[in-house]
């Protein structure tokens, strides 16, 4: 597969190659996409019948891109007598090109230039998985514009192509015959808009009064505010100021406006694949960001709660009180071929919500959406109680209800080979992964807090502390492998442990449940060498048998995943351990052009020398984003007490000095400083 180059607007984006063509295959994913439907599959440019090579391609912001073009094969760059710049973006439901033609003779010229265009209208999924795919649907041509469209009963959707300049318009395309002057020039602008159209003709987010998405200019003054209001930084390591600005400009990049609340903003949870709602990444995103740009938390805590589950439903896997995982708005979604509009399979997306929820008003002392969010609250730590514990050991398990389309797994490591044995066996279900008992613990304790202090229902805080109590001391008999001095992944349908080494043991660590006589042993294994990569802590170590780190669950580096990690080594006094993993992953953000990826390969540091991509990662993806916010707060020690922001520096000595000035918060804005020489040894 060829490298992709992309632009976005939240759920909006285009993928091409590094000339800008999108070419149609069954294994090609370029294309542009929104709201999970690819709208053009085909968008070919050629010049006098000639393919065109990049020059150099620029990419000044996440919703444009600039190629500079030449015909013919390389070896003709110097010879080249005419030249195209192809300018690209995002604007409002359109993607907008610009074409620009350059005569370098001093002879007046005549060219013939060609734009093919064809659409598959395929599901996201049908991408990312393909299957047997043909070109389909309906064409039509008039004098200004080729509409490419596809119907399936009341499912609709139209892509309209337009021009600037005139064309000879067919069904399969667009072909300008254009004469330029001596050293002269000519351009045209393309449209290409999509279009989700009800059964009158509408689209649906005309009919929403829906913002489809944001016009170009009011894209850069937007992006211009966002990073205006962010906490400014300085490092003396450059890494990580880098990273960090690269971090803000790619989360302002995927904000979108979801349809159910369409005048607030949340994050597309990563491109290409998963630029929809995901429940999870959504709230972990929210969490790593807090003390950097709060606002859209509030957003996703009452996304979340407005499409809370209300019912029985297996084919969904919606319960009472649980939140959902994921919502889409593509083909396979609106004919249940996949469960996803919306789609509850995520055992920790409940939990994870109450967490959020706590966290959010400690940062910013928003009360009312705590007291508005009760009811959403008590309903998701009933779930926990009631239909999360399906052996009735106050546990939170999880077996898929929908066992034809659903996930197998419902915890972040949802690929069907992530739960496993050391020796590579799969356990039954249902399965109790260790990290689902962390969040249910913590998400407890901070129900508690906030029955004490904002619902008015100190006994339901007692109780669920109590429950807490419990929690952690039976977690803490059951889940230890005491000859291996490690927690196991999981719990199989008997009761066994699910013995693997595996990462989401330092998720623990965050949540708080390890008993503090164990925090060590923990510690040694996430930085010891079979879990430790020299670039990150592994999702599964090596000497498990399944260990692959190429394998998306089962090797690789996760950002968001060692965030975790680094937060909760502090939590229990072992800053020197997070920050060893702070370094890594600051150190590996140069070598993917400052941008943290979903996931990298596992191999050793001092075999491959830089970390190796995974090739199928998400990129950007919200939560990889949210790692760096996350390790720099947990470098600054930086945690809300009432009405102030504590800071308690630990530097590591690459870092230097490190200043995070201007930080949102409920105390108004405060900085936070910390200098190398006086970290913690």
């Amino acid at each position: 597969m060829k490298k992709l180059v992309r632009i976005l607007d939240g759920n909006i984006f285009a993928l091409s190659e590094d000339n800008g063509d999108m070419a149609f295959s069954l294994r090609n994913p370029s294309g542009f996409f929104a709201f999970d439907t690819r709208f053009l599959s085909t968008w070919r440019l050629r010049l006098d019948g000639e393919r065109l090579h990049p020059l150099a391609v620029h990419e000044p912001s996440c919703n444009q891109i600039r190629f500079f073009l030449v015909p013919g094969s390389p070896t003709h760059y110097v010879d080249a007598k005419v030249s195209v710049i192809r300018d690209r973006w995002i604007s409002g439901s359109a993607f907008i090109e610009r074409l620009t033609l350059l005569n370098h003779t001093d002879e007046p010229v005549d060219h013939v230039l060609r734009i093919d265009a064809d659409s598959d209208f395929a599901p996201v999924y049908q991408v990312v998985w393909p299957r047997d795919s043909t070109l389909r649907g309906y064409r039509e041509v008039s004098d200004d514009c080729l509409r490419l469209g596809y119907r399936r009963d009341k499912f609709h959707r139209v892509t309209d192509i337009s021009t600037s300049e005139p064309a000879d318009l067919d069904e399969r395309g667009l072909t300008f015959r254009v004469r330029l002057d001596r050293q002269g020039k000519w351009g045209t602008t393309l449209q290409v808009k999509s279009m989700v159209l009800r059964p009158d003709g509408q689209d649906v987010r005309s009919r929403l009064r829906h913002p489809q998405g944001q016009a170009t200019m009011q894209l850069r003054h937007d992006l211009g505010q966002w990073l205006d209001e962010a906490p400014r930084l300085h490092c003396d390591w450059e890494p990580l100021t880098m990273t960090y600005r690269r971090g803000l400009v790619d989360l302002a990049g995927l904000r979108f406006s979801p349809l159910a609340l369409p005048h607030e903003t949340m994050l597309a949870a990563g491109l290409p694949w998963s630029a929809t709602i995901i429940g999870r990444d959504n709230i972990l995103t929210c969490f790593q960001t807090l003390p950097f740009v709060p606002r859209m938390a509030a957003t996703t805590l009452r996304l979340l709660a407005l499409d809370q589950g209300t019912v029985l439903d297996d084919f969904r896997d919606e319960e009472p009180g649980k939140m959902l995982n994921e919502f889409r708005y593509g083909e396979m979604a609106a004919f249940e071929e996949r469960p996803q509009s919306p789609y509850f399979g995520g055992a920790d997306v409940t939990p994870l919500f109450l967490v959020l929820l706590d966290e959010y008003e400690r940062w910013t002392g928003d009360a009312a959406l705590v007291r508005d969010l009760e009811e959403a609250s008590r309903a998701a730590l009933h779930w926990i109680d009631e239909y999360g514990d399906l052996r009735g050991d106050g546990y939170l398990w999880y077996q898929p209800r929908n066992e034809r389309s659903g996930a197998q797994n419902h915890g972040w490591k949802d690929s069907p080979e992530a739960i496993c044995y050391r020796d590579g066996r799969l356990p039954g279900l249902p399965r109790a992964t260790c990290e689902l008992q962390g969040y249910a613990y913590d998400a407890k304790l901070r129900g508690a807090r906030l029955a004490r202090q904002f619902w008015g229902d100190p006994a339901y805080a007692d109780r669920l502390e109590r429950e807490a109590a419990q929690l952690k001391e039976r977690f803490n008999r059951d889940f230890w492998i005491d000859g291996s001095e490690y927690y196991a992944l999981a719990l199989g349908p008997d009761g066994d442990q699910v013995d693997a080494l595996a990462s989401n043991m330092g998720h623990l660590l965050w949540s708080g449940i390890v008993d503090e006589s164990r925090a060590a042993a923990v510690a040694a294994h996430l930085l010891g060498p079979r879990l430790f990569s020299g670039w990150g802590v592994r999702t599964l170590a090596t000497g498990q048998v399944r260990y692959n780190p190429l394998g998306y669950h089962v090797g690789t580096v996760w950002p968001f995943d060692n965030s975790l990690i680094a937060l909760g080594l502090r939590r229990y006094g072992f800053v020197k351990e997070a920050g060893i993993i702070a370094e890594a992953l600051i150190g590996a953000a140069p070598h993917f052009a400052g941008r943290m990826p979903e996931a990298f390969a596992g191999y050793d540091r001092d075999l491959t020398r830089y970390p190796v991509p995974y090739p199928a990662a998400n990129s950007p993806q919200a939560a990889a984003t949210g790692a760096t916010f996350l390790l720099l707060r947990t470098l600054l020690g930086m945690e809300p007490y009432g009405e102030h922001l504590v800071v308690q520096p630990a530097i590591p000595p690459r870092f230097g000095r490190i200043e995070l000035l201007d930080i949102p918060g409920r105390w108004g804005r405060k900085d936070a400083i910390g200098n190398a020489r006086a970290a913690t040894p």
